[in-house]
């Protein structure tokens, strides 16, 4: 619903509202393209490191072979953990915590110690994510966590965190085609929230925390598990016409499929359907890949049958599944390896709006009652009369 007035224009949900311009990435949701400081996501995620992507993001450029081995290093320089974060991160373990909770009880400690610097703060943030979320991986399953390795790529360095042992080169590319598909999207809930604080002037670790908790919420950042869980339920691709067809004349939402901007095919599910088949070319069970080949192509056709009158196409989510799970990760860590790489987004959001130096504050509509009087019980029971009316007497 959107309501205009002579001074403002209100539109429940922010939908269609500017509320800031960036340099990060742009979203084109009509044509299906999502651009990254100027790169198409299909050019730069399944070719650049997650070095390279995340020092464009904070720098607004590509690096020099110099630069991105400083960075490299600056990022290995901030894997090791505080020991009060292991403390929480296996208190959050024995509790049986969900993973993006741990995540969210961890990152406000990554300011401990240390003076509040942006962009320090920045690199802290993107260094420790990996460590905070593999060791927790580790911990929630009752294995040890495992030393930090500082000869490891940023990626690399993730599922050997998780594992234990160092991956291939497929993983590895996998793993970071991955991240840096998913490391900016626009103005969503968790770099609006982001924002939002880093407008106040508080400190980018502050409002990457409250990122990571709305992250949590599961209208952005909890389906790609529920993806994968009706693949397996269908478990044939014989069964996949009578599966989807029963869940959408019960009314069930089909996971991986619509989104709230894109009217075509999500492009980020493009990069990472390559990714997935370039892998399942050489590791992982082809089988599964083309068993989520089968599904995707009878999900569509049945939404278009079931919903002529709506654009539903294959989102994020889909691919973020098939591609995680032949990672060898559990679907409870889909979302917080999400963060691994959005946090690289949500930090670069928080520098440009320190750079802006502008208050986030919308109006709100106030549709309540009015013209209420307080009375006031006393001690006999009776009732005190309205302000209006003692004034009156």
């Amino acid at each position: 619903m959107t309501v205009e007035s002579e001074y403002r224009v209100m539109t429940n949900g922010l939908e269609g509202i500017v509320a800031a311009s960036t340099r990060l990435s742009e979203v084109d949701g009509e044509r299906g393209r999502l651009t990254i400081a100027g790169y198409a996501v299909e050019d730069l995620a399944p070719r650049a490191s997650f070095e390279e992507v995340a020092y464009l993001l904070l720098h607004g450029r590509l690096p020099d072979a110099t630069e991105q081995r400083t960075f490299a290093h600056q990022l290995r320089e901030r894997r090791t953990l505080p020991p009060v974060i292991i403390t929480v991160l296996e208190r959050a373990a024995a509790a049986g915590a969900p993973a993006i909770d741990a995540l969210r009880m961890a990152t406000p400690l990554l300011s401990l110690g240390h003076a509040e610097e942006p962009l320090n703060d920045a690199i802290r943030l993107i260094g420790s994510f990996p460590t905070i979320v593999g060791t927790y991986g580790r911990l929630s399953r009752g294995e040890p966590s495992v030393p930090v390795r500082a000869d490891l790529s940023h990626a690399a360095h993730y599922l050997h965190q998780l594992r234990g042992s160092v991956p291939s080169s497929e993983q590895v590319r996998a793993l970071e085609t991955y991240l840096n598909t998913v490391c900016d999207h626009g103005l969503n809930a968790s770099t609006f929230t982001a924002r939002v604080i880093a407008s106040t002037r508080s400190d980018v670790i502050s409002a990457v925390t409250g990122a990571v908790g709305a992250l949590k919420g599961p209208l952005h950042g909890g389906a790609p598990g529920p993806a994968l869980d009706m693949v397996f339920e269908i478990s044939r691709a014989d069964r996949a016409e009578a599966v989807i067809r029963a869940k959408l004349d019960r009314g069930e939402r089909i996971m991986g499929f619509g989104h709230r901007v894109y009217r075509v095919r999500d492009p980020r599910a493009e990069v990472l359907a390559q990714a997935a088949e370039r892998f399942y070319s050489k590791d992982g069970d082809r089988n599964l890949y083309e068993l989520v080949r089968a599904v995707e192509a009878t999900a569509l056709r049945l939404l278009h049958a079931y919903k002529p009158e709506r654009r539903i196409a294959t989102n994020v989510e889909f691919y973020t599944a098939l591609l995680l799970h032949g990672l060898g990760l559990p679907t409870d860590l889909f979302t917080a390896t999400f963060a691994v790489g959005r946090v690289a987004g949500w930090s670069a959001h928080c520098l440009e709006q320190l750079r802006e130096g502008r208050l986030i504050r919308p109006q709100s509509e106030y549709v309540g009652p009015s013209g209420l009087h307080y009375e006031q019980q006393l001690p006999n029971g009776a009732l005190t009369p309205p302000a209006s009316a003692r004034a009156g007497a």
